[in-house]
């Protein structure tokens, strides 16, 4: 009997567990399903018009997977093959790729010759076998330029384009949004004796513009300190002057003994990225160039300055409505440095960044409006000149003159319209030149290429109305203007279909447009494009330049300097390249005139005189 009891217990206890964990599954379940429906129906309610009469708005956001590499120097398949080997190991997708400069994006030993370098350090590397086919970046890869690129390619693309099927270059300053994420970029580094002229350079180069042509200009600054909103990430390949005040100093002097000099005195790093830093305030900042890793964080302050009437941008309040309600937010930068890739060296670094966007299947990159806008505006203020020149400033508030380029929501709107609202990047990328062939043994003395337009860049100045620069002192110097063909196209499926299909979508946009204005890029040269846009700037208080003495340079022989009343007289015709050499050579002569310099009011403040050489490992 008691037995019996004892199993009548055991078996009420199991029949009370099983209805016991029935009933938790059941109460879980149910919680987890309604949570979900509500969750949709915020979502539902968010995405309308009744969104903006609520306390919140409900966002999904998800983590992409981007992979910060240093120092670059030609060595992509390595950098592939190492992602992988990570991908492999830990159970991760890379989803973007970085490159913080030096990226030596070298499609022959043509190009090998246009980079700054001594000739131990010329080698072809691997990018060639991107440019040509034979391999596929499996990851979309932006990068900058640095002090060690094969210049000619890269001045064909000063406002960004593709080099090589899934491979971004940003131009000399560029912003692109991927999934959401805002990533701005300058490219080069900074010498203060080349900081305040123009683009005056081109292929082939002289030993001095080969040099000069990777540094830093103010007018890439001044048009990315237009920038509003979030900047989420930032690339460089210099470092911000006084980063390392925000890290472990200590540790880098120990490292890089030959930097604490510069540390003391407060001069390791570019002024510029200093102002950019501070003005933009990113999240994200990463460089490269001193070939160390170095890790910071900036603090930044509150900024309570709030835009007014029409100056109120559209990015800045599509992340107020888009976000959460935060009491306090750390504003904080957080900065990366990387170094080259070599072996035992730590130059890549796999990041989480959040998305507000769901990435299903291939990323999408879109050229972003506001940047397009501010090359927009600021067309008139490219300079291809080597004398130095300077920019409008609150200086010269007196006058009618602008000088903030902040775009307004009117003129953002124009400009989305002359891209029919679609600001998707399209897949353009054409070969222009055969590209190097290991098989074939080099043949003695290579020389250096000459200047080509390439059709990405004649594309997206024909869509913005803007001018390119090489075409501008390729004009300005009576040479002939040299536009590549694409070769190949039959290989490159994906892109050149996107290209061909891109370019008749362009070309019917621009057709079908019944206003011409001063931007009509089908009708108006890019010198009418450049006068007809043109303000008229008061000259500066000229004082005569002692401390600069150009004669000694090595010229490039192609290369003519010209006043200011035979360009003006150019850039006034309306004709082709053919009448504006004509007219260079009828007002130039064999001997030419002593040119004189003058002070700009703004050079003292960017212009070192102690210039750091510059490096070439």
């Amino acid at each position: 009997m008691l037995k019996h009891m004892q199993r009548l217990k055991i078996l009420y206890v199991k029949e009370n567990l099983f209805f016991f964990f029935l009933i938790n599954f059941i109460i879980t379940n149910f919680i987890r399903v309604f949570l979900v429906v509500c969750f949709k129906i915020l979502a539902i309610i968010a995405s309308t018009k009744l969104s903006k009469n609520l306390l919140f708005t409900v966002i999904y956001t998800e983590n992409m997977k981007v992979a910060v590499e240093g120092c670059a120097h030609g060595e992509l398949e390595k950098i592939y093959e190492t992602i992988q080997c990570l991908e492999n190991e830990e159970g991760f997708k890379v989803d973007l790729l970085l490159c913080c400069g030096d990226f030596q994006a070298t499609r022959n030993l043509e190009d090998l010759q246009t980079m700054a370098v001594p000739q131990k350090y010329l080698d072809i590397c691997t990018f060639y076998k991107y440019y040509s086919g034979e391999l596929v970046a499996p990851i979309l890869t932006i990068f900058i330029g640095g002090n060690h690129e094969a210049s000619n390619y890269l001045q064909e693309l000063p406002y960004g384009g593709w080099v090589a099927p899934n491979i971004y270059y940003l131009g000399y300053a560029g912003v692109v949004n991927v999934n959401g994420i805002r990533i701005a970029g300058l490219s080069g580094i900074y010498k203060g004796h080349d900081y305040l002229r123009g683009r005056f350079e081109f292929a082939p180069y002289s030993d001095s513009t080969r040099t000069s042509v990777y540094h830093v200009r103010q007018l890439e600054v001044f048009r990315l300190k237009q920038l509003t909103g979030t900047i989420d990430i930032f690339m460089s390949h210099d470092w911000p002057r006084g980063i390392y005040n925000y890290g472990n100093k200590s540790q880098l002097a120990r490292f890089k003994p030959h930097f604490r000099d510069e540390m003391d005195k407060g001069q390791l790093g570019s002024r510029p990225c200093e102002d950019l830093l501070k003005l933009l305030k990113p999240k994200y900042w990463f460089a490269a160039h001193l070939h160390c890793k170095f890790a910071a964080v900036v603090p930044h302050e509150a900024d309570d300055s709030s835009s007014e009437g029409d100056d109120v941008n559209y990015e800045e309040e599509k992340c107020k409505e888009n976000k959460f309600p935060e009491d306090k937010v750390e504003n904080i930068t957080k900065f990366l440095a990387l170094d080259k890739c070599l072996p035992k060296r730590r130059f890549l670094q796999i990041l989480d960044i959040e998305t507000p966007h769901l990435s299903e299947g291939e990323l999408r990159m879109e050229y972003d409006l506001e940047w397009l806008t501010i090359l927009y505006l600021t067309n008139h203020l490219t300079n291809v000149k080597t004398s130095k020149y300077y920019l409008p400033g609150p200086q010269n508030a007196a006058s009618n003159e602008r000088y903030n380029f902040k775009p307004t929501r009117d003129e953002m709107e124009h400009v989305r319209n002359k891209f029919a609202a679609d600001l998707f990047v399209p897949k353009n990328f054409v070969r222009t030149v055969e590209p190097y062939n290991a098989s074939e043994a080099n043949s003695g003395h290579v020389p250096q290429p000459k200047a080509q337009i390439n059709p990405q860049t004649q594309q997206f100045c024909d869509a913005l109305g803007i001018d390119d620069p090489v075409s501008l002192v390729l004009l300005i110097g009576g040479h002939e203007l040299n536009y590549s063909s694409a070769l190949n196209e039959s290989t490159d499926t994906e892109f050149n279909d996107s290209a061909t299909s891109t370019q008749t979508e362009q070309s019917s946009m621009n057709m079908s447009s019944g206003t011409v204005d001063a931007l009509s890029p089908c009708q108006l040269s890019p010198f009418k494009r450049k006068s007809s846009m043109s303000l008229n700037l008061p000259k500066p208080i000229a004082e005569v330049d002692s401390l600069l003495n150009e004669s000694e340079e090595v010229k490039n022989p192609d290369e003519l300097i010209l006043d200011d009343e035979v360009e003006k007289d150019i850039l006034e015709m309306e004709g082709n390249a053919e009448e504006a050499a004509e007219f260079v050579e009828q007002n130039t002569t064999s001997t030419k005139p002593p040119i004189k310099k003058f002070k700009r009011r703004n050079q003292s403040e960017y212009v070192n005189n102690d210039e750091e050489e510059e490096d070439c490992g």
